[in-house]
Protein backbone atom coordinates (compact mmCIF):
# COMPACT_ATOMS: atom_id res chain seq x y z
CA UNK A 1 0.00 0.00 0.00
CA UNK A 2 1.54 3.50 -0.39
CA UNK A 3 3.06 5.41 2.05
CA UNK A 4 2.73 1.94 4.30
CA UNK A 5 6.25 0.37 5.60
CA UNK A 6 6.26 -2.81 3.52
CA UNK A 7 6.78 -5.67 6.14
CA UNK A 8 9.64 -7.55 7.03
CA UNK A 9 10.12 -11.30 7.38
CA UNK A 10 13.39 -13.29 8.90
CA UNK A 11 14.65 -16.41 7.72
CA UNK A 12 15.19 -18.18 11.28
CA UNK A 13 17.74 -21.44 11.32
CA UNK A 14 16.30 -24.24 13.09
CA UNK A 15 19.61 -24.73 14.93
CA UNK A 16 19.35 -21.08 16.66
CA UNK A 17 19.26 -20.52 20.18
CA UNK A 18 15.58 -19.97 21.29
CA UNK A 19 16.84 -16.29 22.84
CA UNK A 20 18.87 -15.30 19.75
CA UNK A 21 15.46 -16.31 17.91
CA UNK A 22 13.40 -14.44 20.36
CA UNK A 23 15.70 -11.39 19.88
CA UNK A 24 15.40 -10.81 16.46
CA UNK A 25 12.04 -11.13 16.54
CA UNK A 26 11.79 -7.75 18.77
CA UNK A 27 14.72 -6.35 16.86
CA UNK A 28 12.56 -7.02 13.90
CA UNK A 29 9.22 -5.76 15.34
CA UNK A 30 10.84 -2.62 16.80
CA UNK A 31 11.80 -1.65 13.10
CA UNK A 32 8.77 -2.11 11.52
CA UNK A 33 6.75 -0.43 14.52
CA UNK A 34 9.40 2.93 14.86
CA UNK A 35 8.85 2.93 10.85
CA UNK A 36 5.12 2.82 10.98
CA UNK A 37 5.06 5.22 13.84
CA UNK A 38 6.99 7.91 12.00
CA UNK A 39 4.63 6.96 8.85
CA UNK A 40 2.11 7.84 11.43
CA UNK A 41 2.99 10.75 12.63
CA UNK A 42 4.02 12.32 9.24
CA UNK A 43 0.59 11.63 8.06
CA UNK A 44 -1.55 12.75 11.10
CA UNK A 45 0.46 16.07 11.27
CA UNK A 46 0.44 17.08 7.50
CA UNK A 47 -4.15 16.87 8.23
CA UNK A 48 -3.05 19.97 10.28
CA UNK A 49 -5.11 22.71 8.63
CA UNK A 50 -2.78 25.29 9.93
CA UNK A 51 -6.09 27.55 10.49
CA UNK A 52 -5.50 30.96 11.51
CA UNK A 53 -6.86 30.75 15.36
CA UNK A 54 -5.32 28.20 16.55
CA UNK A 55 -8.13 26.39 19.38
CA UNK A 56 -5.95 23.19 20.05
CA UNK A 57 -3.48 25.56 21.31
CA UNK A 58 -5.97 27.63 23.17
CA UNK A 59 -7.70 24.86 24.91
CA UNK A 60 -3.92 23.79 25.99
CA UNK A 61 -3.94 24.69 29.24
CA UNK A 62 0.29 25.12 28.51
CA UNK A 63 -0.91 26.57 25.55
CA UNK A 64 1.55 24.70 23.22
CA UNK A 65 2.49 25.77 20.35
CA UNK A 66 0.76 22.92 18.64
CA UNK A 67 0.30 23.70 14.83
CA UNK A 68 4.14 24.67 14.84
CA UNK A 69 5.30 21.80 15.64
CA UNK A 70 2.86 19.90 13.88
CA UNK A 71 3.87 21.58 10.84
CA UNK A 72 7.89 20.79 11.70
CA UNK A 73 6.73 16.61 12.19
CA UNK A 74 5.18 16.67 8.87
CA UNK A 75 8.12 17.22 7.42
CA UNK A 76 10.10 15.74 8.42
CA UNK A 77 12.25 17.98 11.11
CA UNK A 78 11.85 16.07 14.46
CA UNK A 79 14.24 17.50 16.46
CA UNK A 80 12.99 21.34 15.88
CA UNK A 81 9.69 19.80 16.72
CA UNK A 82 10.55 18.59 19.99
CA UNK A 83 11.81 21.74 20.75
CA UNK A 84 9.01 23.96 20.12
CA UNK A 85 6.77 21.13 22.06
CA UNK A 86 9.20 21.12 25.45
CA UNK A 87 9.56 24.80 25.11
CA UNK A 88 6.14 25.68 27.00
CA UNK A 89 5.62 21.76 28.59
CA UNK A 90 8.09 19.91 30.85
CA UNK A 91 7.03 16.43 30.53
CA UNK A 92 5.49 16.34 27.09
CA UNK A 93 5.60 12.43 26.85
CA UNK A 94 3.61 12.40 30.17
CA UNK A 95 0.81 14.86 28.63
CA UNK A 96 0.70 13.00 25.27
CA UNK A 97 -0.08 9.70 27.03
CA UNK A 98 -2.27 10.87 29.85
CA UNK A 99 -4.19 14.33 28.66
CA UNK A 100 -7.90 13.70 27.98
CA UNK A 101 -7.16 15.32 24.39
CA UNK A 102 -10.44 14.78 23.42
CA UNK A 103 -11.95 17.23 26.30
CA UNK A 104 -8.95 19.87 25.11
CA UNK A 105 -6.92 20.22 22.21
CA UNK A 106 -8.27 17.21 19.86
CA UNK A 107 -11.89 18.23 20.75
CA UNK A 108 -11.55 21.70 19.38
CA UNK A 109 -9.43 21.35 16.55
CA UNK A 110 -11.30 22.53 13.98
CA UNK A 111 -11.15 19.64 11.73
CA UNK A 112 -12.93 17.85 14.44
CA UNK A 113 -15.43 20.63 14.29
CA UNK A 114 -16.08 20.06 10.79
CA UNK A 115 -16.28 16.55 10.67
CA UNK A 116 -13.74 14.71 9.51
CA UNK A 117 -12.17 13.50 12.70
CA UNK A 118 -9.63 15.19 14.82
CA UNK A 119 -5.74 15.51 14.08
CA UNK A 120 -4.14 12.61 16.83
CA UNK A 121 -2.30 15.63 18.66
CA UNK A 122 -1.53 13.55 21.69
CA UNK A 123 -0.25 10.83 19.89
CA UNK A 124 2.37 12.89 17.98
CA UNK A 125 3.60 14.37 20.79
CA UNK A 126 4.03 11.41 22.43
CA UNK A 127 6.30 10.02 19.83
CA UNK A 128 8.41 13.71 19.22
CA UNK A 129 9.29 13.07 22.71
CA UNK A 130 9.68 9.48 22.65
CA UNK A 131 12.23 9.79 19.70
CA UNK A 132 13.52 12.57 21.26
CA UNK A 133 14.87 10.56 24.49
CA UNK A 134 15.97 7.75 22.01
CA UNK A 135 18.27 10.06 19.80
CA UNK A 136 19.54 12.07 22.74
CA UNK A 137 18.10 15.48 22.08
CA UNK A 138 16.79 15.74 25.29
CA UNK A 139 19.41 17.42 27.34
CA UNK A 140 20.19 17.23 30.94
CA UNK A 141 19.40 20.34 33.24
CA UNK A 142 23.33 21.82 33.30
CA UNK A 143 22.62 25.46 34.81
CA UNK A 144 24.66 28.22 33.38
CA UNK A 145 24.85 29.43 36.97
CA UNK A 146 24.72 28.62 40.14
CA UNK A 147 22.17 30.86 42.51
CA UNK A 148 22.33 31.11 46.76
CA UNK A 149 18.88 30.70 47.03
CA UNK A 150 17.37 27.65 47.89
CA UNK A 151 13.71 26.15 47.33
CA UNK A 152 11.84 23.66 49.15
CA UNK A 153 8.63 21.86 47.55
CA UNK A 154 6.12 19.74 49.18
CA UNK A 155 4.92 17.22 46.70
CA UNK A 156 6.77 15.20 44.05
CA UNK A 157 3.94 15.06 41.90
CA UNK A 158 3.68 16.57 38.54
CA UNK A 159 3.08 20.15 39.73
CA UNK A 160 5.84 19.96 42.13
CA UNK A 161 8.46 18.02 39.64
CA UNK A 162 7.56 21.01 37.03
CA UNK A 163 8.53 23.61 39.24
CA UNK A 164 11.85 21.85 40.28
CA UNK A 165 12.48 21.59 36.77
CA UNK A 166 12.14 25.21 35.78
CA UNK A 167 13.61 26.53 39.28
CA UNK A 168 16.98 24.14 39.10
CA UNK A 169 17.90 25.34 35.25
CA UNK A 170 17.81 28.27 36.35
CA UNK A 171 20.36 27.56 39.17
CA UNK A 172 18.24 27.80 42.27
CA UNK A 173 19.05 25.22 44.88
CA UNK A 174 15.89 22.88 45.05
CA UNK A 175 14.55 19.93 47.30
CA UNK A 176 11.63 18.27 47.19
CA UNK A 177 10.21 16.42 50.14
CA UNK A 178 7.64 13.57 49.68
CA UNK A 179 6.03 11.27 52.21
CA UNK A 180 6.39 7.78 49.65
CA UNK A 181 9.27 6.47 48.56
CA UNK A 182 9.31 7.28 44.93
CA UNK A 183 8.81 10.58 42.81
CA UNK A 184 6.24 11.10 41.07
CA UNK A 185 2.79 11.18 42.66
CA UNK A 186 0.07 10.10 41.09
CA UNK A 187 1.61 9.53 38.05
CA UNK A 188 3.93 7.13 39.40
CA UNK A 189 1.02 5.25 42.69
CA UNK A 190 -2.48 6.71 40.79
CA UNK A 191 -2.54 6.06 36.84
CA UNK A 192 -1.62 2.42 36.00
CA UNK A 193 0.87 1.49 34.00
CA UNK A 194 -1.25 0.24 30.75
CA UNK A 195 -1.78 4.41 30.62
CA UNK A 196 1.57 5.72 31.74
CA UNK A 197 4.59 3.58 31.95
CA UNK A 198 6.72 4.15 34.83
CA UNK A 199 9.39 4.09 33.23
CA UNK A 200 8.84 7.20 31.67
CA UNK A 201 8.15 8.54 35.26
CA UNK A 202 11.23 7.53 36.35
CA UNK A 203 13.22 8.82 33.58
CA UNK A 204 12.38 12.41 34.26
CA UNK A 205 13.13 11.84 38.44
CA UNK A 206 16.53 10.57 37.08
CA UNK A 207 17.27 13.54 34.84
CA UNK A 208 15.45 15.58 37.55
CA UNK A 209 18.39 14.23 40.40
CA UNK A 210 21.10 13.95 38.10
CA UNK A 211 20.76 18.18 37.33
CA UNK A 212 21.11 18.71 40.95
CA UNK A 213 17.54 18.23 42.68
CA UNK A 214 17.35 17.00 46.36
CA UNK A 215 14.63 14.49 46.62
CA UNK A 216 13.85 13.75 50.44
CA UNK A 217 11.48 10.64 50.19
CA UNK A 218 9.59 9.16 52.99
CA UNK A 219 9.26 12.22 54.61
CA UNK A 220 6.35 13.35 55.65
CA UNK A 221 5.87 17.25 56.54
CA UNK A 222 4.13 17.57 60.25
CA UNK A 223 5.96 14.24 61.33
CA UNK A 224 9.57 13.84 60.03
CA UNK A 225 10.11 17.93 59.69
CA UNK A 226 7.92 20.69 60.65
CA UNK A 227 6.61 23.09 57.97
CA UNK A 228 8.01 25.98 59.99
CA UNK A 229 11.28 24.40 59.90
CA UNK A 230 11.05 23.92 56.05
CA UNK A 231 10.32 27.63 55.90
CA UNK A 232 13.61 28.45 58.39
CA UNK A 233 15.74 26.54 55.55
CA UNK A 234 14.61 27.80 52.43
CA UNK A 235 13.96 31.26 50.82
CA UNK A 236 10.61 29.94 49.34
CA UNK A 237 8.30 27.26 49.86
CA UNK A 238 6.02 25.57 47.20
CA UNK A 239 3.27 23.38 48.65
CA UNK A 240 2.39 21.02 45.99
CA UNK A 241 0.93 17.79 47.86
CA UNK A 242 -2.10 17.11 45.41
CA UNK A 243 -5.30 15.97 47.09
CA UNK A 244 -5.37 12.59 48.39
CA UNK A 245 -8.00 12.49 50.77
CA UNK A 246 -10.79 10.38 49.26
CA UNK A 247 -14.39 10.95 49.23
CA UNK A 248 -17.04 8.83 51.31
CA UNK A 249 -20.27 7.50 51.09
CA UNK A 250 -23.02 7.10 54.11
CA UNK A 251 -25.04 4.29 53.37
CA UNK A 252 -25.85 1.01 55.21
CA UNK A 253 -23.07 -1.41 55.02
CA UNK A 254 -20.45 1.21 54.83
CA UNK A 255 -17.29 0.05 56.71
CA UNK A 256 -18.07 -3.76 55.61
CA UNK A 257 -14.94 -5.85 54.01
CA UNK A 258 -14.57 -5.95 50.39
CA UNK A 259 -15.36 -2.15 50.02
CA UNK A 260 -11.85 -0.32 48.94
CA UNK A 261 -11.05 2.77 48.17
CA UNK A 262 -9.88 3.82 44.56
CA UNK A 263 -6.46 5.17 45.66
CA UNK A 264 -5.68 1.95 47.56
CA UNK A 265 -6.74 -0.28 45.20
CA UNK A 266 -4.14 1.67 42.07
CA UNK A 267 -1.74 1.92 44.36
CA UNK A 268 -1.66 -1.61 45.02
CA UNK A 269 -1.20 -2.63 41.68
CA UNK A 270 1.46 -0.07 40.69
CA UNK A 271 3.37 -1.71 43.62
CA UNK A 272 3.05 -4.91 42.40
CA UNK A 273 4.07 -4.10 39.44
CA UNK A 274 7.13 -2.46 40.12
CA UNK A 275 7.44 -6.04 42.34
CA UNK A 276 7.21 -4.15 45.97
CA UNK A 277 5.79 -6.57 48.63
CA UNK A 278 2.08 -5.98 48.68
CA UNK A 279 0.44 -8.25 51.59
CA UNK A 280 -2.95 -6.58 50.66
CA UNK A 281 -3.05 -7.68 47.07
CA UNK A 282 -1.58 -10.91 47.81
CA UNK A 283 -4.26 -11.53 50.08
CA UNK A 284 -7.12 -10.43 47.95
CA UNK A 285 -8.26 -7.30 49.66
CA UNK A 286 -6.91 -5.47 46.74
CA UNK A 287 -7.35 -7.77 44.23
CA UNK A 288 -9.96 -8.19 41.60
CA UNK A 289 -8.42 -11.67 40.27
CA UNK A 290 -11.52 -13.75 40.04
CA UNK A 291 -14.13 -11.13 41.47
CA UNK A 292 -17.41 -9.44 40.34
CA UNK A 293 -16.12 -5.55 40.65
CA UNK A 294 -18.13 -2.91 41.05
CA UNK A 295 -16.67 0.30 40.77
CA UNK A 296 -19.06 3.53 41.83
CA UNK A 297 -18.06 6.67 40.17
CA UNK A 298 -17.91 8.57 36.87
CA UNK A 299 -14.82 10.10 36.60
CA UNK A 300 -10.93 8.95 35.05
CA UNK A 301 -9.64 7.38 38.56
CA UNK A 302 -13.19 5.42 38.22
CA UNK A 303 -12.03 4.55 34.54
CA UNK A 304 -8.48 3.47 35.60
CA UNK A 305 -10.18 1.41 38.35
CA UNK A 306 -12.49 -0.44 35.90
CA UNK A 307 -9.72 -0.88 33.30
CA UNK A 308 -7.60 -2.64 35.86
CA UNK A 309 -9.57 -5.00 37.36
CA UNK A 310 -9.98 -6.02 33.72
CA UNK A 311 -6.40 -6.80 33.36
CA UNK A 312 -6.13 -8.60 37.03
CA UNK A 313 -8.64 -11.04 35.24
CA UNK A 314 -12.13 -10.09 37.22
CA UNK A 315 -14.72 -12.54 36.27
CA UNK A 316 -17.41 -9.32 35.74
CA UNK A 317 -16.66 -5.68 35.61
CA UNK A 318 -19.81 -2.92 36.58
CA UNK A 319 -19.79 1.07 36.94
CA UNK A 320 -22.07 2.76 38.43
CA UNK A 321 -22.51 6.17 37.81
CA UNK A 322 -25.61 8.66 38.85
CA UNK A 323 -25.73 10.74 35.92
CA UNK A 324 -25.86 9.73 31.92
CA UNK A 325 -23.05 9.05 29.80
CA UNK A 326 -23.03 12.82 28.40
CA UNK A 327 -23.04 14.56 32.06
CA UNK A 328 -20.01 11.52 33.00
CA UNK A 329 -17.19 14.05 33.81
CA UNK A 330 -14.79 11.17 32.81
CA UNK A 331 -13.01 10.90 29.45
CA UNK A 332 -15.39 9.50 27.12
CA UNK A 333 -12.15 8.19 25.37
CA UNK A 334 -11.82 6.14 28.33
CA UNK A 335 -15.61 5.03 28.44
CA UNK A 336 -14.86 3.62 24.93
CA UNK A 337 -11.87 1.89 25.70
CA UNK A 338 -13.35 0.58 29.36
CA UNK A 339 -16.75 -0.46 27.31
CA UNK A 340 -14.08 -2.63 24.37
CA UNK A 341 -12.94 -4.06 26.78
CA UNK A 342 -15.72 -5.54 28.24
CA UNK A 343 -17.08 -3.01 31.18
CA UNK A 344 -20.53 -2.61 31.18
CA UNK A 345 -21.80 0.84 32.33
CA UNK A 346 -25.03 1.31 34.47
CA UNK A 347 -25.69 4.62 34.09
CA UNK A 348 -28.44 6.43 36.33
CA UNK A 349 -27.39 4.48 39.17
CA UNK A 350 -26.40 5.48 42.67
CA UNK A 351 -25.45 3.24 45.67
CA UNK A 352 -28.27 3.14 48.06
CA UNK A 353 -26.20 0.17 50.31
CA UNK A 354 -24.36 -2.79 51.05
CA UNK A 355 -25.18 -5.91 51.22
CA UNK A 356 -23.10 -8.68 53.83
CA UNK A 357 -19.82 -8.58 55.38
CA UNK A 358 -17.71 -9.45 53.32
CA UNK A 359 -19.56 -7.56 50.64
CA UNK A 360 -21.93 -9.81 48.45
CA UNK A 361 -24.07 -6.67 46.68
CA UNK A 362 -24.61 -3.40 46.09
CA UNK A 363 -28.21 -2.33 46.82
CA UNK A 364 -28.72 0.30 43.26
CA UNK A 365 -31.18 2.43 43.19
CA UNK A 366 -32.23 4.23 39.57
CA UNK A 367 -32.04 7.48 39.05
CA UNK A 368 -33.18 10.04 36.55
CA UNK A 369 -32.32 13.66 35.45
CA UNK A 370 -34.39 16.35 36.64
CA UNK A 371 -33.97 20.21 36.89
CA UNK A 372 -30.51 21.63 36.41
CA UNK A 373 -28.34 22.07 40.01
CA UNK A 374 -25.99 25.40 41.03
CA UNK A 375 -23.47 23.86 38.18
CA UNK A 376 -26.28 24.04 35.11
CA UNK A 377 -25.90 19.92 35.57
CA UNK A 378 -29.05 18.20 36.00
CA UNK A 379 -29.73 16.83 39.24
CA UNK A 380 -30.16 13.62 39.42
CA UNK A 381 -33.40 12.56 41.37
CA UNK A 382 -34.44 8.83 42.52
CA UNK A 383 -36.58 6.75 40.61
CA UNK A 384 -39.14 5.65 43.25
CA UNK A 385 -39.12 1.68 43.68
CA UNK A 386 -36.89 0.43 40.87
CA UNK A 387 -33.95 -0.33 42.88
CA UNK A 388 -32.25 -3.65 42.47
CA UNK A 389 -29.33 -5.57 43.66
CA UNK A 390 -26.18 -6.11 42.03
CA UNK A 391 -23.98 -8.68 42.88
CA UNK A 392 -20.45 -7.82 44.06
CA UNK A 393 -16.97 -9.61 45.63
CA UNK A 394 -15.19 -5.85 45.82
CA UNK A 395 -16.44 -2.65 45.42
CA UNK A 396 -14.44 -0.01 44.58
CA UNK A 397 -15.24 3.67 45.85
CA UNK A 398 -13.79 5.99 43.29
CA UNK A 399 -15.97 9.25 44.55
CA UNK A 400 -13.09 11.95 43.96
CA UNK A 401 -10.56 13.17 46.14
CA UNK A 402 -10.28 16.22 48.75
CA UNK A 403 -7.88 17.92 50.77
CA UNK A 404 -6.29 16.77 53.98
CA UNK A 405 -6.55 19.43 56.77
CA UNK A 406 -3.00 21.01 56.61
CA UNK A 407 -2.68 23.45 58.72
CA UNK A 408 -3.58 21.12 61.78
CA UNK A 409 -1.42 18.82 60.19
CA UNK A 410 1.17 20.82 60.02
CA UNK A 411 1.00 22.88 62.66
CA UNK A 412 0.15 25.68 60.76
CA UNK A 413 -3.35 27.64 61.83
CA UNK A 414 -1.89 30.92 59.63
CA UNK A 415 -1.91 28.69 56.32
CA UNK A 416 -4.83 30.31 54.51
CA UNK A 417 -7.06 27.36 53.39
CA UNK A 418 -11.12 27.87 51.87
CA UNK A 419 -13.99 26.17 52.74
CA UNK A 420 -13.45 23.27 51.28
CA UNK A 421 -9.77 22.90 52.75
CA UNK A 422 -7.70 23.51 49.27
CA UNK A 423 -5.18 26.50 49.76
CA UNK A 424 -5.89 29.77 48.88
CA UNK A 425 -3.73 30.99 46.21
CA UNK A 426 -3.12 33.49 42.86
CA UNK A 427 -3.66 31.71 40.06
CA UNK A 428 -0.92 33.44 38.08
CA UNK A 429 1.64 32.93 40.61
CA UNK A 430 0.36 30.25 43.54
CA UNK A 431 1.78 32.44 46.52
CA UNK A 432 -0.17 32.85 49.86
CA UNK A 433 -0.89 35.18 52.38
CA UNK A 434 2.58 34.04 54.11
CA UNK A 435 5.49 35.41 53.04
CA UNK A 436 7.81 32.81 50.35
CA UNK A 437 5.10 30.18 50.55
CA UNK A 438 3.56 28.92 47.35
CA UNK A 439 0.88 26.53 46.64
CA UNK A 440 0.02 24.50 42.85
CA UNK A 441 -1.73 22.19 41.53
CA UNK A 442 -4.52 20.40 43.35
CA UNK A 443 -3.89 21.62 46.33
CA UNK A 444 -5.33 24.82 45.20
CA UNK A 445 -7.64 24.01 42.37
CA UNK A 446 -9.58 21.01 43.60
CA UNK A 447 -8.50 17.34 41.82
CA UNK A 448 -8.05 18.52 38.54
CA UNK A 449 -5.85 17.50 35.46
CA UNK A 450 -1.85 16.50 34.97
CA UNK A 451 -1.63 19.24 32.97
CA UNK A 452 -2.74 21.97 34.88
CA UNK A 453 -0.29 21.33 37.48
CA UNK A 454 2.04 21.41 34.74
CA UNK A 455 1.31 24.65 34.06
CA UNK A 456 1.13 25.76 37.60
CA UNK A 457 4.12 23.99 38.40
CA UNK A 458 6.35 26.54 36.21
CA UNK A 459 4.46 29.53 36.48
CA UNK A 460 4.55 29.38 40.10
CA UNK A 461 8.89 28.88 39.57
CA UNK A 462 8.51 32.22 37.16
CA UNK A 463 7.37 33.87 40.14
CA UNK A 464 9.77 32.73 42.56
CA UNK A 465 12.10 33.81 40.04
CA UNK A 466 11.29 37.07 39.59
CA UNK A 467 11.06 37.70 43.18
CA UNK A 468 15.03 36.67 43.45
CA UNK A 469 15.88 38.48 40.94
CA UNK A 470 13.99 41.40 42.71
CA UNK A 471 15.37 41.15 45.81
CA UNK A 472 18.96 40.75 43.79
CA UNK A 473 18.85 43.76 41.87
CA UNK A 474 17.37 45.63 45.00
CA UNK A 475 20.67 44.00 46.98
CA UNK A 476 22.84 45.06 44.39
Amino acid sequence: MSGQPMLKFVTVERDMPEKRSADMRREDFDEIYAEYAETKAKEQSSRCSQCGVPYCQSHCPLHNNIPDWLRLTAEGRLQEAYEVSQATNTFPEICGRICPQDRLCEGNCVIEQSGHGTVTIGAVEKYITDTAWEKGWVLPISPAQERAESVGIIGAGPGGLAAADVLRRAGVQVTVYDRYDRAGGLLIYGIPGFKLEKDVVMRRNDQLAQGGVTFKLNTSVGEDVTFADLRAQHDAVIIATGVYKSREIEAPGVGGKGLVRAIDFLTASNRKNFGDAVPEFDSGELNAAGKRVVVIGGGDTAMDCVRTSVRQGATSVKCLYRRDRANMPGSQREVQNAEEEGVVFEWLSAPKGFIGDPVTGVMVQKMRLGAPDATGRQAPEVIEGADYVEGADIVIMALGFEAEALPSLWDEPALPVTRWGTIKAEFTSGATELDGVYAVGDIVRGASLVVWAIRDGRDCADAILSRFGAAALAAE
